[in-house]
Formats: C-alpha cells, structure tokens, sequence
C-alpha cells in the first residue's frame, strides 16, 4: 500500500484538493504571510541584484543574473515556483503558487499577467476546498498583457498568448492563442 504524504506543500504539489477542515490549512496561511513580507520588501526595491536575491528568498532557489522582475510582483507562495534563465517578468503581475508554477527559460511575461496554480471547486458545497493544477511554461514562450492562466494550464515551447486571454486548457508548441476562454488563433510559422 503507498504511503500518503502528510506535509499539506507536498499534497498540493500532487494535485490533492484541500479540504477547508484540514488540520494543516493554517500552514498555508502562515506560509503566504510570509512571502508577503518578503514580496513587501521585494516590490519596495529598484535595484536588480536585490530584487532577484529578494525573490530567491521566497521561491528558495537562486534566481539567474540574466532573469529580469520589474515590481510589483505578488506572490502568495514562491517555495513551488522554479523560474529559468532569461525570463522577463514586467510590472504588476500576480502569482499564485500552492500548486506550483515552472517558467523556462527565455519566457516573456508582460504587465498584470496573472498565473493562477490554485483555484475551488464549482459545487457550492466543496468550494471552500483548494484545488491545485501545477503551471509549466515552456521555453520562449510569451505571455501578452493582462493574460491569465488558470490551474494545470501547460504553454507550449514558442507560444504566445495574445493580451486579456484567459487560457483554460494546454497551449501547442508554436502555437498563438487569444481569448476567452482563449482558443488556438493560428501556429507559428519558422520563416527561413
């Protein structure tokens, strides 16, 4: 018989719904007050090094030289979000990571872009329980302005999402979509 993972971060990393009685709800809590703090100092700086090493602190990874965070960024929990070399990440943005969020190398993300890992049931007796839906964006691709993506949304390699779109389902490598809920526009062509 497997053995169940009792630590509630590990639980919702594997996508197990929380249940709004659950014993350790509390350390969610004390985890997002947490990273507030930290994110409350991140947003207040203008300088790059100590932005990154701010954001180090709350994702608990060290966060390249060539990765670039405009502020404010707001973040509930960063211990699940993982962010590659290269990325862009512009002003206003909001992360919310219980359920995990990868960002490759390379990304773009534009301002007010929302990456939402978390979400609640639709049935109004379940839904103060928390549903996770790990968030991976693919290498190269580019987020538009005022996007959002939803839980357990993959952006495929070289995507791009157009501006206000609301992405509820997987994006193709190489393929541009828009919105809502955002549907595949056209692919991207390699032009020779």
């Amino acid at each position: 018989m497997e053995k169940r993972a009792t630590d509630i971060f590990e639980r919702l990393r594997s996508g197990e719904t929380i249940l709004p009685g659950d014993p350790e709800a509390y350390r969610m809590r004390e985890a997002s007050f947490a990273t507030m703090k930290l994110s409350a100092q991140m947003n207040g700086c203008s300088d790059p090094a100590e932005i990154r090493a701010l954001l180090g602190q709350i994702t608990g990874s060290k966060i390249d030289e060539s990765t670039t965070v405009f502020p404010p960024l707001n973040i509930n929990y960063g211990k699940t979000t993982k962010i590659g070399r290269n990325v862009f990440i512009n002003f206003d943005c909001t992360f919310l990571g219980l359920g995990g969020i990868t960002i490759e190398d390379n990304v773009l993300i534009a301002p007010k872009v929302s990456l939402l890992s978390e979400g609640h049931p639709i049935s109004p007796e379940n839904r103060q329980s928390l549903v996770p839906g790990h968030i991976h964006i693919k290498r190269n691709a580019w987020i538009g302005a005022n996007a959002t993506i939803l839980p357990g949304v993959t952006i495929g390699e070289n995507a791009v999402v157009a501006a206000g779109a609301v992405v509820s389902k997987d994006v193709p490598d190489n393929a541009i979509v828009g919105g809502v809920p955002a549907k595949v526009i056209k692919l991207i062509e390699n032009e020779v």
